[in-house]
């Protein structure tokens, strides 16, 4: 998910000419906090938030009511706050009382988040409305969406606007532009069998038009081929078979094959390996634990246990480093297996994910001043994924250039 989030950003920096975060680098943008400028004390995470910070408190927010925790006003009163008048989020506004202008920097991964958190929390339909409206008007004539607005289609943003249609009660199958919906633009994305994708999804087609499989946009893909978002339910039983060819694909059989490619890239490790220069056969355990969410989606529970089993075993350590949205993602990999994330390998996630943000009104679970102090110096927000995002987006060349047919499942999106 951290692979989704910034190389969405790459993928737009791409088309207006420039390999650096937008957010950063953009003409008239705030420059980042300094190290000495306070963070706001509804925030998240102790890392610079320029890059990420609506996107890791969506999902802490999120991860939060998913486990029965209520989030703190002034966590959600923030997330709030940062929305612009036309309903957009940018990654991050160090000062939200100023209007959003020409030179801010929204996106639709930050809109999507969002949208998906204050939608499960109730009670915020304006704000989610205004955002859906923005995300609507901004769909590319393919069905699909790109990080900015304009910019061209990829799996992993389609993938979090149809997490956010779909909190809001919404059938990305019906909302379309020129014709086309999300669900067009995902097929569209997913590369067919006996060539090098093997049925994987592709974050964008390279410069040649070719689609080359990319494991956390596969792990998106299937995921919202079947009508879920960030938090997903388990999928009825379901046993992978292999690659399967249609003369007419569609997103149901695009999933099962996305979840076939997953299954078979874990089998011997348990595990998807790092995509940065110089990391071979390192772990990514932010796509593992996306792709426990896909496999468990799916209904692929059998398959989903092996890299489960592994997060548990090995995860701490990374999450403790990466921040919130690292603890969000465990705890989803947690809610979609029906694994209590309160006892995830000798860890409560939920402690550990409240205590790196201001704290809850009521929790089931709640970090001790002892752990919270500690984690407050562990936690890195997600800077440094954000970086390690960076050279996966340089590799993998990204954005430069259920209804299960026939399979025991049909879904309506």
């Amino acid at each position: 998910m951290f692979v989704r989030r910034t190389a969405a950003v790459l993928a737009a920096t791409a088309v207006i000419g420039a390999v650096v975060a937008p957010a950063a680098f953009a003409a008239g943008s705030s420059p980042s906090p300094s190290p000495s400028a306070a963070l706001p004390s509804g925030l998240f995470g102790t890392a610079d938030p320029t890059y990420d910070g609506v996107w890791r408190q969506s999902l802490a927010l999120l991860a939060e009511h998913t486990v029965g925790v209520k989030p703190a006003v002034k966590a959600v009163d923030w997330l709030t706050g940062q929305q612009c008048a036309d309903g957009a989020f940018a990654a991050y506004r160090a000062d939200a009382t100023a209007a959003c202008d020409a030179k801010t920097q929204v996106d639709t991964n930050s809109t999507a988040a969002a949208v998906q958190a204050l939608a499960a929390l109730g009670g915020h339909d304006d704000a989610t409305g205004k955002a859906v409206t923005w995300l609507k008007s901004v769909q590319n004539k393919d069905g699909g969406w790109g990080y900015m607005a304009g910019g061209p289609s990829d799996t992993n943003s389609t993938s979090v606007v149809v997490g956010a249609l779909k909190a809001v009660g919404e059938k990305p199958k019906d909302v379309s532009k020129d014709g086309k919906s999300p669900l067009d633009a995902l097929v569209k994305l997913s590369a067919p069998c006996g060539k090098d994708g093997e049925g994987a999804f592709a974050y964008q087609p390279d410069k040649k038009g070719k689609l080359v499989a990319n494991a956390d946009a596969t792990a998106a893909g299937v995921t919202a081929g079947m009508g879920q978002g960030f938090v997903a339910e388990t999928g009825n039983a379901f046993d992978l078979k292999g690659c399967v060819t249609s003369d007419t694909p569609d997103l149901a059989d695009a999933s099962a094959n996305g979840a076939g490619y997953l299954a078979k890239a874990m089998a011997k490790t348990s595990y998807l390996k790092s995509a940065l220069p110089g990391a071979k056969d390192q772990p990514d355990y932010g796509n593992t634990a996306d792709a426990v969410v896909a496999l468990a989606a799916v209904g692929a529970t059998k398959d989903a246990q092996k890299p489960l089993a592994w997060l548990e075993k090995n995860s701490a350590d990374w999450a403790a480093k990466s921040g919130p949205a690292a603890y969000a993602q465990l705890i989803f990999a947690a809610h979609a297996t029906g694994t209590d994330p309160r006892a995830f390998g000798g860890e409560d996630l939920v402690a550990r994910l409240t205590a790196t943000g201001p704290a809850p009104v009521a929790a089931g679970a709640s970090a001790s001043p002892s752990e919270k102090k500690k984690d407050e110096k562990k936690d890195g927000g997600n800077g440094l994924a954000v970086w390690w995002i960076i050279g996966v987006g340089l590799v993998a060349g990204i954005g430069i250039g259920f209804l299960l047919s026939g399979r025991n499942k049909k879904q309506q999106l």
